[in-house]
Order: structure tokens, then sequence, then C-alpha cells
């Protein structure tokens, strides 16, 4: 397959063709940055129109594909509402798409999305519901993982404990800890204070900790917007996943100094980071004092037993609420993979905060050679929610 005609960014006077008047803004404009995602970006948009978006409000920004993404958005969006660009990285072609379209100046919220974002039927509806500009600077929805294999089942069954308890807390406290990638709305006028271009693994983290530090304004979850994405298929990707998001968690902890100034999402990162070292304590401390104390080795199947218990009621209650009771099937190697995300938690800190590593700008996408074509069955499903 040859390799596309590639339009690079010039921008000009005049850069989008079609005219608003001055003060009319539309409500909501979607924007997607893509690179080499031909086998998903075609259901994204479908899936974004069929939940209530107006494709004339649809845009995409193509990072220099080598695939057919951009062909595929032109012929379901027109040449309008595509952008392409030279390589720049995620967060730098959103900067760009959104100065060439005029996001600003046209409209009062910006939905930024992943291109393998697949949405339910009342994502939209839902969203509308909660864009009050007057209250709110930023907007989260509900991000949810595809069916699929024994991985996406682990992850669906860890985001929906994650978000019906931790974000419901986290947003009731005004201190959301991240915003995700796919499901993430910004009122426009907050743009020209957000940074871009930052050396950050994870750009979606970086401008969460700009939002909290520079107090830009209120942020609201809207569980009940939920959006689809595909999770790793092998392990392998599930650990470099993984790597990314801890090094770039430690990244915006040491570029923002997180737990040194007194602000909400401050308390919020310390009580994440201070489950992990109540539970290193536990593990490498507690237990080992109640072993030689007792004389008995006891402790540990019984705190095993107890992990597992608690664990399980997690499994159901999650089972119940997404409607998916093949969560319970990730049980048998729930404490696998915990210890996995763990190890990866404990080699991120020593790589970024004790050797200072990972400060160098990386305009990569972590999605490359991982995207999987979406079957019929699969998007049948989703519109059933």
């Amino acid at each position: 397959m040859s390799k596309p005609t590639t339009r690079t960014y010039i921008p000009t006077r005049n850069s989008h063709p079609r005219r608003q008047l001055i003060g009319q803004r539309r409500k909501l404009a979607l924007l997607m940055a893509a690179h080499n995602e031909e086998l998903v970006i075609g259901a994204t948009i479908q899936s974004a129109i069929a939940a209530g978006q107006d494709p004339r409000d649809i845009y995409v920004v193509d990072d220099n594909s080598s695939d057919v993404t951009r062909q595929i958005a032109v012929s379901l969006l027109g040449e309008d509402n595509v952008l392409s660009v030279e390589r720049s990285g995620k967060a730098l072609a959103i900067q760009k798409a959104v100065k060439h379209f005029r996001i600003e100046s046209r409209y009062i919220w910006l939905h930024i999305t992943d291109a393998d974002s697949v949405f339910a039927p009342n994502y939209f509806q839902e969203y509308r519901k909660k864009l009050n500009a007057r209250k709110y600077a930023v907007a989260v929805g509900f991000v949810q993982s595809m069916r699929g294999n024994w991985l996406c089942t682990y992850r669906a069954l860890t985001y929906t404990f994650s978000q019906h308890v931790h974000r419901r807390i986290q947003a009731w406290l005004g201190m959301i800890s991240v915003f995700p990638g796919p499901i993430t709305c910004f009122r426009t006028d907050i743009f020209s204070k957000l940074e871009f271009g930052s050396h950050s693994l994870t750009e979606d983290f970086d401008i969460t900790l700009q939002v909290h530090r520079k107090k830009l304004g209120n942020i609201v979850f809207i569980p009940r917007a939920v959006n689809y994405t595909q999770d790793p298929q092998t392990l392998s990707d599930f650990i470099k996943q993984n790597l990314r998001w801890q090094r770039g968690l430690f990244q915006g902890i040491k570029k923002y100094r997180i737990g040194l100034r007194p602000q909400r999402i401050d308390v919020s990162l310390g009580f994440q980071m201070m489950q992990m070292v109540v539970f290193l304590l536990q593990m490498s401390i507690l237990i080992p004092i109640i072993i030689t104390t007792t004389g008995s080795w006891l402790i540990i199947p019984v705190w095993f037993a107890a992990d597992v218990a608690i664990n399980g009621l997690i499994a159901i209650w999650a089972s119940i609420v997404a409607r998916r009771w093949n969560l319970l099937s990730a049980l048998p190697y729930f404490h696998f993979l915990r210890a996995i995300e763990i190890g990866i938690y404990l080699w991120a800190f020593v790589e970024v905060v004790l050797l200072g590593r990972f400060k160098d700008e990386v305009k990569g996408w972590a999605t490359e050679g991982r995207r999987y074509k979406l079957t019929s069955e699969a998007m049948a499903d989703i519109a059933a929610k």
C-alpha cells in the first residue's frame, strides 16, 4: 500500500474554509488525534455520529500516518474536518488542530478522544446534560474495556471498581487525579492556559495536573457517559502500557511537586501513594513481625484468603454494575496481574524518581501495532448497552 500524501499544517489567516458570525459558538466539538489508526478510526467516527455528535462538529488530526487513516476520516467527515500534520506526538498534534480549526472561537466545549474509542449510544446526550460552562472547566466520562481476552476482562473489573468508587469520591471532593484520553471534555476558554508541548509520557496526566495547579476550574464526572476502549491483547503490551502510565505518573509528581503544596490534587495522589506504601510495609514488615512473634506461618494463608474474599465480593459487585458476569473469571489470575502492576509501579519509581530517567521529549505513539479491527458482534454489543 503506497503512503498517502500528507498535507502539512501551515497556519494562515484563513485556515478554516467555513465561516461563522462573531459571537455564534456551537456547544461541543469532538477532536481525535490519530496515527496509523486505519483499523479503528472508521468505527470510532461512526459510533460518535450514532451517539449523537453532528458530523460537522467532528474533527480529526492525522499525525503523519503511513496508512489510510486520513482517507477513511475524509470519506466520513470531508476534507474540511481533517488535518494532517508533520510528526508531532498526540499532545502537540491536538494543539495544532485546535488552532487550525479555530476551536476556541467557534465552540464552547471541546471533547478530545482517542481513535479507538467507541461511544455508547447515549454518550453525547448524557454529556450535554452536564456541560454547564458557568460551573465546570473540565468534564470526564466513564471509560470501559471492550469485551476481549483475559486481559480485557481484568481491565474491565478494575475500571468498574476504580471509577464507580474512587472516581466518584474524587469528583465529590474535587480532586480527580487524571483526565483519561478518550473521555475528557474541556471548556475552550482554558486552552490558552494549557501547555501541550510538555515532555511527558502521559499527556493526559500532565494536563490534569496543569488544570489543578493553575486552578482553572471545577471538574465534573459523568458516569453515565460510557466510552469503550481497546486494551492490550498480549501480556507484553499490557506491561508496556503500564510502564508508560507509571513512568508518566512519576514524571508528573516530580514536575509539579506533588505533596509539597496545599491543594486537593496533592491529597488525592498522596492517598494513592500511601495505599502502596501501607501495602508494602504490611508485606515486608508487619507480616514478618507477626510470624516471628507467634512462631506461626498461618498469617500468610489467612491474609491471602481474606484478600481473595474481599476481591471476590468486589468482582460480584462489579459484574452486577457492569452487567458483565464474565468479570468473575478474572479472579483466578487477579493476584498475578496485580503483582505485575505493583512491580511496575516500584520499577517506574526507581527509574524516574531515583535515577532521573525519561526527561527527554517523547513524540511517539504508544498504540502502534496494538490495534485490532472491531467485529460487527463487538459493535452490536456496545450498541445494545
